[in-house]
């Protein structure tokens, strides 16, 4: 069952974890050492992540490591980048505003 990345990162958990792997590839234990959980929630979250497609397993011998899937993280961007250009422009209009006023008193 694939799920939506963003019901994924609505987790602060799945956040931290996200920003944990995204300097490097990591076991589920040594992800779970930063947590004060149980693996087994740790392994939750992550089976989250895999299933979103936010991260990617790699086996190496008998170890699992996961890392960022940093093209399904531009999706995320993407969707981002419509309500930054909107506080953007909100910002942009604030300037002008406070610069108007700014002149008057002058």
């Amino acid at each position: 069952m694939r799920r939506d990345i963003f019901q994924a990162i609505a987790d602060p958990t799945r956040r931290a974890i996200i920003a944990l792997i995204a300097l490097q590839p990591m076991t589920p234990n040594a992800i779970a050492e930063n947590f004060h959980t149980t693996r087994q929630a740790v392994s939750k979250h992550l089976r989250m992540l895999t299933e979103c497609d936010l991260v990617k397993q790699e086996y190496q011998g008998r170890e699992i490591y996961y890392s960022l899937e940093i093209e399904k993280m531009k999706e995320i961007d993407q969707w981002l980048d419509q309500y930054r250009k909107i506080w953007e422009s909100r910002f942009n209009q604030l300037d002008q505003v406070l610069s108007t006023l700014k002149k008057q008193k002058k």
